[in-house]
């Protein structure tokens, strides 16, 4: 890790047709960051949805939060924190070299691989939404807080 990387990076991504652009309790706009509920839009996108939503059992969960260790220690990352949730995925991870657009990806792309192995119904389908968000972490106040959201912050399922 060098100075100019993060100590982590704070990643969310969320289940197929969970999170609509428009959705009434915000969304974010690609490089425009956090944006105000539109109805409209969000049942627009509802409506163009190609396939149903599946949130995620508690058994799946458990594989999603098992891939992500699974390819941290894979990687040599240093996972901090994991919560998969029904219809979103917490994770914080330093991934020394990498970016959190990469890290992303490759974390999603290994739940998915996780998750089509053990269940059909994620077969010829989407199981998340396009892209995701991660935020860098560079404090190590910020990791502490980050991580303590991602494992106490999200309510009961």
């Amino acid at each position: 890790m060098t100075a100019d990387e993060p100590i982590a990076f704070f990643v969310t991504w969320t289940v197929y047709g969970t999170y609509l652009q428009g959705d009434i309790r915000g969304w974010r706009r690609r490089r425009r960051g956090g944006q105000p509920p539109q109805p409209q839009l969000a049942e627009w996108r509802r409506d163009r949805l190609k396939h149903e939503v599946v949130l995620l059992s508690s058994s799946q969960r458990v594989v999603v939060e098992q891939e992500c260790q699974r390819h941290c220690d894979h990687r040599g990352w240093r996972m901090w924190a994991v919560n998969a949730r029904s219809n979103h995925v917490h994770i914080v991870v330093t991934a020394p070299g990498q970016s959190g657009r990469t890290v992303r990806d490759q974390l999603k792309a290994n739940c998915t691989r996780g998750l089509r192995e053990q269940w059909a119904v994620f077969h010829d389908r989407p199981v998340w939404t396009v892209g995701g968000d991660w935020e860098c972490i560079n404090s190590e106040d910020d990791l502490e807080s980050v991580g303590q959201y991602v494992v106490e912050g999200q309510g009961p399922e």
